[in-house]
């Protein structure tokens, strides 16, 4: 059996798993308790925390390694995760963190996760997506977001993170780890909202927009951070 056959097999051990996650939650905890951060654009987010109204925090799959650290501690939040086997770790690893999740994808109008999201965040309560996951292509923001947003009414604010000492993986979401014993920055966009009743163009700007705001303020953490910017993936022809 190779290498990978070895770790798949790990992989389907429970108790192994929950080791896995326990350490690799530990692991966040000290990269960010090691490096100095600096948190820009945020006063948005603050904002509608004090006044207990909710939000979609939208970041790219590939930045999602250090997001329970920009979140405010003690306020709800609900990650909307892959079901995937990929999906099912890093639910287990942010549920060390306090935060909730929710298996499924937007894809879908009517899927479960849909509908629980939206029930979600008429409840009052924040919900977290991310507009590539959870396969891509990279960097651009897909539809679902676009009617979570439209049909909950709330607005959706952009966040990403970066650090000075990373190790970025080669795959499909350019995956940032986060190394300890250096700096780093949380860069929150401006809040998007979108009206219920918006038009198919309107959608479609919406969703570029956002788009854009995340790749601005990602590329800005780089380079901020002495790293070069990460390209989006090319367009599938059907948003070429």
């Amino acid at each position: 059996m190779g290498l990978h056959g070895v770790l798949k097999s790990l992989f389907k051990s429970e108790r192994v798993r929950s080791v896995l996650c326990w350490l690799a939650a530990h692991y966040i905890r000290l990269v960010y308790l090691t490096n100095r951060w600096e948190v820009v654009g945020a006063d948005a987010a603050m904002d509608l925390w004090r006044e207990g109204k909710p939000f979609i925090l939208a970041f790219w799959h590939g930045r999602i390694l250090m997001m329970p650290y920009c979140w405010r501690k003690g306020q709800k939040i609900h990650m909307l995760i892959s079901q995937h086997r990929d999906g099912l770790i890093i639910s287990r690893i942010v549920g060390h963190f306090g935060i909730h999740t929710v298996a499924g994808s937007t894809q879908k109008g009517g899927s479960v996760a849909f509908r629980t999201l939206l029930r979600t965040l008429k409840s009052g309560e924040c919900v977290g997506i991310t507009p590539d996951g959870p396969q891509g292509p990279r960097m651009m923001a897909s539809e679902g977001i676009v009617q979570v947003a439209r049909l909950s009414g709330v607005p959706v604010i952009p966040c990403t993170f970066a650090t000075q000492y990373r190790y970025q993986l080669n795959t499909w979401d350019r995956f940032v780890v986060a190394l300890p014993f250096s700096r780093g920055v949380f860069i929150w966009g401006e809040p998007l909202s979108l009206s219920a009743k918006a038009s198919a163009e309107e959608q479609d700007t919406f969703r570029r927009r956002l788009e854009d705001s995340l790749n601005i303020i990602t590329a800005t953490a780089d380079q901020k951070m002495g790293h070069p910017i990460v390209e989006p993936a090319s367009p599938p022809p059907s948003l070429a």
